[in-house]
Order: C-alpha cells, then structure tokens, then sequence
C-alpha cells in the first residue's frame, strides 16, 4: 500500500514541478532581461520526466528535472520605442507559444487529478482490507 502512495506522490510532486514552470513561461512571456538585468530575453523552461527506482525499500516513482529550451532563438518583434529595441527598432521576446503552455497546464492539471484519485483508491482499499480483516 505505501509503496503506491509513494508512486502517487512523486508524481503529484512532479505535475507540480510541471505546473511551477508553466506559470513561470506564462509570467514571463514579455521578460526582455535577465535577473542581472542583461539585454537576454526570457528562456522557455520545460519539465522532463524519469523513472525513479533508485531504491529498493520504497516504491517505483517518477522524477522531474527543469531543462531550459536553449535551441529556441528569440521572437523579434518590431517596436520602435521599447526602451530594449535594438537599432533597427526590434525587440528580442521570449518564443514560445502561449496556447501551448496553457494546454500544457491542462494536461498537467488532469495528471493530478488523476494521481489524487489513486491514492483516494489506495486509501479505500486499505480501509476495506482492515474492515474484512476486523
């Protein structure tokens, strides 16, 4: 029974993982510079997923590790005024697409869900185990 708890919970952890950085893109869609204040416009962060079964004495999980979306260059948008404009009047933004992100989000959403209802499961089958046994 743990062991499936624990299956469930690495993935609610994970889904969370997956939600943080999606709102990070979503807050970050117009970001023109980098925390130092640098001319470097926002990178999209994308979560991925592996199997974690390191150890033996707790269930199979999964793990989520935060990779930056290097490959992507920049949207260049023509602004004359942006204080960030280059000479020819164009700003460097961030590349991705914010439909995307929000069917991401969805997605991420229903795996929760999905995981939160197995452990209700879980739980029920153990109250059930206990009342059969007692």
């Amino acid at each position: 029974m743990f062991k499936a708890i624990d299956i469930s919970t690495s993935a609610l952890v994970a889904q969370r993982m997956r939600m943080d950085t999606i709102s990070g893109n979503i807050a970050n869609a117009h970001t023109t510079r980098d925390a130092e204040g640098n001319l470097s416009p926002f990178q999209r962060r994308f979560v991925t997923f592996a199997a974690d079964n390191k150890d033996d004495t707790r269930g199979a999980g999964v793990v989520g590790e935060v990779q930056v979306d290097d490959a992507t260059p920049p949207r260049r948008k023509f602004e004359p005024g942006h204080p960030d404009a280059d000479q020819d009047g164009f700003v460097s933004l961030p590349n991705f697409d914010m439909v995307t992100e929000f069917v991401n989000a969805m997605e991420a959403n229903r795996a929760y869900e999905a995981n939160v209802a197995a452990m209700d499961i879980t739980k029920q089958m153990t109250q059930l185990g206990l009342k059969i046994l007692g």
